[in-house]
């Protein structure tokens, strides 16, 4: 019988250590009181920066703010009177560059876009005559009235909402440093109007109400800064009737766009026909003519020419199957936009990445005017970048359909110089799409564009 000898083991815990987990607790400890430390040190940099944020709008509405309120009311009255034509739009000028301000703060401190809904302006005209249209552009423009509102809004808003911030964490600090030694050198000094102090134990409560307020300012100074950006786009941003107004314009604008676009691309395959297939079938024409006549008497100058026909007639097919590949690729009526754009990138003379998401097809004209895109950013790429490679990428998501050609040239590229680009931009409004191109000197170029699909 064998006995086994467990001394030094589980069973007496001799010679068994447990794991020593002192270092990895203080180490976790740690990283939690530092991550801990910068929640809290952001959350009061972003309290004390809005509060700073606040004070500049009640600085503006105590200043330039009423300057243009009494100029633009006098403005008015000169204009009743007939001598304040030439105020108006300057005064005008004034407030909206204000305005301008202002919108450009809510976007920035408060992630708040305002977008600008004036007029257009009208075709300059000089003398007395364009002064009074001047005057009257700006005076029947009903953003206009909406920025003289907005100012008189802003003399209180911006006051009340600007102070309210700073004024709470100010009147925390006192509460927390100086209440609770101020009281022993001034004479019946109180820690506002309801916190009389007139003991030490007083004092120390006053740090309480202190506190509270400090803490109110700093959490409060980002909402407050967002709630005065959210008004000002209420009164600065454009009305519902001036967005439909505007959108409007643009669907006019982007109609004259595509019958214009049909119309050269008429005028495009009209040329092409002419001085491609119609030549070489003309030329075709003759040949078997002169074939004819030379069979009966010189059968082997007969058979050259029909040998030239049959070349010139295989070159006139080659060229109206281009032409055709230009004007819808069999491809991508076939096999939809992901195939086409790889045969398109095949053809290239430079290597092309691809990075296709399409989880399906499309409707055929936005399979077109996309494929159609791409084959003009890539055309650019291949004509004036210069670039070593390029790249492709389709992705169909939330809707829309966002397609980026990136290369590696020189850069520089400008969707209102040239045709290409401003052509893609064309076709893609058509279709309420847009377009961006990130091109600096010395590249790469990105060209972002998208087009809804829903």
């Amino acid at each position: 019988m064998s006995c086994v000898d467990h001394s030094g083991t589980a069973g007496t815990g001799q010679g068994w250590n447990p794991p020593d987990l002192g270092g990895a607790s203080t180490t976790i400890h740690r990283s939690v009181v530092a991550q801990n430390g910068r929640v809290i040190t952001g959350w009061v940099r972003n309290g004390t920066v809005a509060a700073a944020r606040g004070l500049v709008f009640a600085v503006l509405s105590q200043t330039v703010t009423i300057v243009l309120v009494v100029a633009s009311l006098l403005a008015v009255v000169f204009v009743a009177l007939g001598i304040g034509v030439l105020a108006v739009p300057v005064v005008a000028a004034g407030a909206r560059a204000l305005a301008d301000l202002h919108r450009r703060l809510a976007r920035d401190w408060s992630g708040v876009d305002i977008p600008r809904p004036y007029r257009s302006p009208s075709e300059p005209v000089g003398g007395v005559r364009g002064a009074w249209r001047r005057c009257w552009w700006v005076l029947t423009d009903p953003a206009t009235w909406r920025d003289l509102l907005w100012l008189l809004v802003e003399i209180v808003l911006g006051l009340v909402l600007g102070l309210l911030p700073f004024c709470l964490i100010v009147k925390g600090l006192e509460g927390i440093f100086v209440a609770p030694f101020l009281w022993l050198l001034v004479d019946g000094y109180g820690y506002g109007a309801v916190w009389p102090i007139e003991n030490p134990a007083e004092a120390l409560l006053s740090t309480l109400p202190g506190a509270s307020m400090l803490l109110l300012g700093l959490a409060v100074g980002p909402w407050i800064l967002r709630l005065h950006a959210l008004i000002a786009r209420s009164l600065l941003g454009p009305t519902r009737a001036a967005e439909l107004h505007r959108r409007v314009d643009h669907l006019a604008a982007s109609r004259t766009g595509v019958v214009d676009a049909r119309a050269a691309e008429l005028r495009r395959i009209e040329r092409d026909l002419h001085d491609g297939p119609q030549a070489r079938l003309a030329a075709l024409g003759m040949n078997i003519g002169l074939a004819e006549e030379l069979l009966a008497r010189d059968p082997d100058e007969a058979r050259r020419l029909l040998a030239e026909a049959r070349t010139v007639s295989g070159e006139a097919l080659a060229e109206l199957r281009s032409l055709v590949r230009g004007i819808h690729p069999p491809v991508l009526a076939e096999r939809g936009l992901g195939p086409a754009v790889q045969a398109l990138a095949l053809a290239l003379p430079l290597p092309v990445t691809l990075d296709l998401d399409l989880p399906g097809r499309l409707e055929p004209p936005l399979e077109s005017a996309a494929y159609f895109c791409v084959a003009e950013a890539l055309a650019n790429v291949v004509k004036h970048s210069g670039a070593g490679q390029a790249e492709v990428r389709l992705a169909h998501r939330s809707g829309r359909l966002t397609m980026t050609v990136t290369d590696d040239g020189v850069g520089g590229a400008d969707p209102d110089a040239g045709s290409g680009l401003h052509g893609v931009r064309r076709r893609l409004v058509a279709f309420d799409g847009t377009l961006a191109v990130v091109s600096p000197a010395g590249g790469p170029t990105t060209v972002t564009m998208e087009l809804p699909c829903e």
